[in-house]
């Protein structure tokens, strides 16, 4: 404690200095009774007094700080009692029910249904339609806006059980309480679906000696809804390589011209 009294009062580096002995030399102030105790013995114990009391009011006001600072953020820290300060929040509309909206919770028809009563379909075709594994159907549902009618249309694909090959498609239109077939295509290996409000329809397109597995390509139509009846606005046609299985080209026999 001698040392840090001296360097807190500025006094010993100026007025003292070591004789080399082990003893403090006097600097030109001279010595009390108390020695090197320039000030008294009672004057360095009401300085270290003094300085204590400092340190630990120094030590509260810290604390005090932090506990504020600790208040004031919105991370930890506890928070005084009160309402929590709120910030105007611009609330967001509420969508209004959209046709969109409603077309999608429209409730789901049956298919099976809706080719069994359809007038255009042949009766051979309806009675050909079975289920392929207890009540499971080989047709497809999709449904979606084709038509700007309030109600979904629905395109429905039917397949073979055993290599599920399209071989009818079909689009129904709502119209007052009933639908009405409004398209159909019953080739072989044909497929329809909703691209963006538009009818797309897939046919595969096989050479004589194409597997069904492999066909030799692929016609792509697109179908828009023009008046009361859908129109064809683009095609496309793909070829498939003939490389199948481990590589080997397989060539399709010619196919027979038509006959006049």
């Amino acid at each position: 404690m001698r040392g840090l009294d001296g360097e807190a009062d500025g006094r010993r580096h100026d007025g003292r200095g070591h004789d080399g002995r082990g003893h403090d030399a006097e600097g030109d102030s001279g010595g009390g009774p108390g020695g090197d105790d320039r000030y008294g013995t009672g004057r360095r114990r009401r300085r270290r007094t003094a300085k204590a009391a400092s340190i630990t009011a120094t030590a509260g006001l810290v604390a005090v700080g932090l506990s504020m600072a600790a208040c004031s953020t919105g991370g930890t820290g506890s928070r005084d009692e009160g309402a929590a300060a709120t910030r105007d929040v611009a609330a967001a509309p509420t969508p209004s029910p959209s046709a969109e909206g409603d077309l999608r919770s429209a409730e789901r028809v049956d298919p099976i249904e809706l080719l069994k009563a359809d007038p255009k379909i042949e009766d051979r075709f309806k009675t050909d339609l079975k289920p392929c594994v207890a009540d499971a159907y080989p047709v497809d549902a999709s449904y979606g806006n084709l038509t700007n009618s309030p109600a979904p249309d629905v395109v429905v694909n039917v397949m073979t059980c055993g290599d599920a090959v399209g071989i009818g498609t079909y689009v129904y239109r709502k119209q007052s309480d009933r639908y009405e077939n409004v398209f159909m295509a019953e080739d072989a290996a044909v497929y329809a679906t909703i691209d963006r409000g538009e009818l797309v329809v897939t046919k595969q397109v096989y050479a004589k000696g194409d597997p069904v597995a492999y066909p030799s390509g692929e016609d792509v139509i697109t179908y828009r809804w023009s008046g009361n009846r859908f129109t064809q606005h683009d095609w496309v046609h793909n070829d498939y390589s003939r490389a199948v299985g481990d590589g080997e080209a397989v060539e399709p026999e010619p196919s027979e011209p038509p006959a006049n």
